[in-house]
């Protein structure tokens, strides 16, 4: 009998039987269901089974959550289910079929735009120092500004427009390239495209609305004239250029025969795209982008346009819960380059501050349970800093009150911020960073602001949650998550002639060290595997942090590996947030299951920049999956590391 083969057999009936799967995958830690009636699982039952650690649904995904072991479960449930497993991509396509339109639309919208929300969030603050620096008069009597008084900091204003511009007047380049990558054609082609819709031969688009008719400059075909007019921060025109280059090379390269297609099918896609983008798409994307962006903005601006603020407020949080909030990212960005300023922004960080207050109020209330307090804690530090899903599906949903109080909260600040007229450069950081992005001449009211969404949740939730939670729920001696978690199965026996007993876990790779409730990933952050921390690299390659056994690789994807120590005490090391869906892209795996390895030795090689331009974080997780023997650990955080030098982790 299978180490699994009980839990996997009762996995198989919670979740509908074999023909209610679609189709099955599995990651590092996590098997992932696409099914055919979401409604016939029982979730309870499935999540007290000895093997889960727990679940959630995801983008159309059910996910199980296992642990290290996943990969041997998989291959037993496959077993079991006769039925066999498919590749991440085959498991992501299935499970659009889950998804109506609108959350298809949203899901696309989403992975066009990530890849672009640092650059967007990096542009947003670069113009808030610039407008520090150079646009606010704090000396001579209110005469000039820092820019006026010191050359040296009028050299940083006009340095820091190269990087401002970059990220805001050639925002179409990057759009049509991310669009290139999800859809998988050809990404230069795409870059070209984006370049001739800013190239420097074309009056610029943010000039237009200055320029006379008479004075556009324009192709001279004989029989039809262009207008020679560049695309610089535009949205919607560079989305529909983008798929129009995307559905012609995917047509051609459909008709075309292989023997000459490196050839026919690039000038064949790319100069009729070039064509259309200036004659057809890129005008009415134009028009559409402004006339969006012009009722967003008048509608804000109107007489009634803290009525909006109210509404938005308080659903913003639901909307993230759905997916529909990415709509708003193409909405920001049209009105930070239409108008020189978002005002929906601001509403936006608000509502992650309510959110994290209402959290507050749990921790709060919850002081005296430990397994709360594991949840409550992370979440609320992530959440105040912009990141709402660990908040909203792990404190606030759960309970349902506390989203309602953050919902509130949020409302009644986003009417004060939009009755006042705060504005934002862009896109920033969400949370109480947000205040970066700000325009300075509203950071008095917005600190305003974020204090209301701070106290009103807070207090309501305080004030609802006396009457809403039970004995249990405010005070329970349940263990913590590591002691929950820990695995049931008897552990293969590692004696001390094979792997010598080692003092600490050191660091398997240079970098900053954080803690584990940072890190950009709901199951992590939450500790759901276990306690641990994570490195932000700044080096390319994992070595074993101390004397160990290889339990476990991810084969394909080679991103992750697990590790079992003399004291078995297991460590879980994951490079980088869902780079499982890289298949393997930019990784290498040294080492494989069984492997004893020393201090040092090399794990896993990985390409920093094929991470980031998958549009993924780097964040390397150093997982405690199971204590083992150990007692008593502690992790070393907010500090710098050397691979190899640093104690990261120790234990009595």
């Amino acid at each position: 009998m299978g180490k699994f083969q009980n839990d996997a057999a009762k996995l198989l009936d919670l979740i509908g039987g074999k023909s209610n799967i679609s189709a099955v995958t599995h990651c590092m830690t996590r098997m992932r269901f696409v099914l055919g009636d979401p409604k016939k699982v029982d979730i309870k039952t499935i999540e007290a089974l000895s093997s889960v650690k727990g679940t959630f649904t995801q983008a159309g995904q059910f996910q199980v959550i296992i642990g290290n072991d996943v990969s041997e479960f998989f291959k037993e449930f496959t077993a079991i289910a006769g039925i066999e497993g498919v590749n991440k991509e085959a498991a992501k396509e299935a499970a659009r079929g889950n998804q109506n339109w609108i959350q298809r639309l949203m899901s696309n919208l989403g992975e066009i735009f990530a890849p672009l929300i640092s650059a967007l969030i990096c542009g947003g603050l670069i113009l808030g120092v610039r407008n520090i620096i150079g646009e606010i008069n704090f000396f001579n009597d209110g005469t000039q500004s820092l820019a006026d008084i010191s050359q040296f900091w009028s050299g940083v204003y006009s340095f820091l427009w190269l990087i401002g511009e970059a990220v805001f007047h050639l925002l179409p380049v990057g759009i049509v390239w991310s669009i290139t990558k999800k859809m998988g054609t050809t990404q230069i082609l795409g870059i070209i495209l984006g370049l001739t819709l800013v190239s420097a031969q074309l009056l610029n688009g943010f000039s237009v609305a200055d320029t006379p008719a008479a004075d556009i400059p324009v192709w001279d075909f004989g029989f039809a004239k262009v207008e020679m007019i560049g695309y610089q921060g535009q949205v919607i025109a560079a989305m529909m250029a983008g798929f129009v280059l995307v559905y012609l090379e995917k047509f051609f390269r459909k008709i075309c025969p292989a023997v000459i297609s490196m050839i026919v099918v690039p000038f064949c896609s790319l100069v009729p795209a070039v064509v259309i983008a200036h004659t057809v798409v890129g005008p009415i994307g134009w028009k559409i982008g402004d006339a969006i962006a012009s009722v967003v903005y008048n509608g804000l601006m109107s007489p009634y346009g803290v009525i909006f603020a109210g509404v938005f407020g308080l659903l913003y949080a639901p909307l993230v819960m759905t997916g529909l909030h990415h709509m708003t990212n193409a909405i920001d960005t049209t009105l930070s380059n239409t108008y020189g300023g978002t005002i929906l922004w601001p509403m936006i960080a608000l509502s992650n501050i309510a959110q994290g207050s209402a959290v507050l109020g749990m921790a709060v209330l919850q002081r005296k349970n430990n397994r709360a307090k594991q949840v409550n804690i992370p979440a609320l530090i992530s959440c105040y800093l912009g990141v709402t899903e660990p908040a909203l599906f792990g404190v606030n949903l759960k309970y349902g009150f506390p989203l309602v109080c953050g919902m509130i909260g949020s409302s009644i600040a986003a009417i004060v911020s939009v009755g006042f007229g705060v504005q934002a450069f862009s896109i920033g950081v969400g949370g109480i960073p947000g205040i970066l992005s700000i325009k300075t001449e509203f950071w008095v009211i917005f600190l305003l602001c974020m204090l209301i969404a701070i106290v009103v949740p807070f207090v309501l939730t305080l004030i609802v949650g006396k009457k809403k939670l039970s004995a249990e729920d405010i005070a329970s001696d349940e263990p913590k998550p590591t002691e929950a978690i820990a695995s049931t199965d008897a552990p293969t026996a590692i004696t001390e002639e094979t792997i010598p007993t080692t003092d600490a876990v050191y660091a398997p790779v240079s970098g900053k060290v954080i803690p584990i409730a940072d890190v950009p990933d709901d199951v992590f952050s939450q500790k759901v595997l276990g306690d641990g921390l994570a490195i932000e690299p700044t080096g390319d390659t994992i070595t074993a942090p101390c004397d160990a056994e290889v339990t476990v690789v991810m084969e394909g994807s080679n991103h992750a590996c697990g590790l079992k120590l003399s004291n078995e005490l297991e460590l879980l090391i994951h490079v980088g947030i869902n780079t499982v869906d890289m298949n393997g892209d930019g990784f290498t795996m040294f080492v494989k299951t069984g492997d004893h390895v020393k201090k040092g030795d090399k794990l896993i090689q990985f390409s920093p920049e094929k991470i980031r331009a998958a549009g993924h974080p780097t964040t390397t997780v150093v997982c405690v999956t199971d204590e083992g023997n150990a007692s008593d650990i502690q992790f070393e955080t907010g500090i710098n590391c050397q691979i190899g030098m640093t104690k990261l982790i120790t234990w009595s």
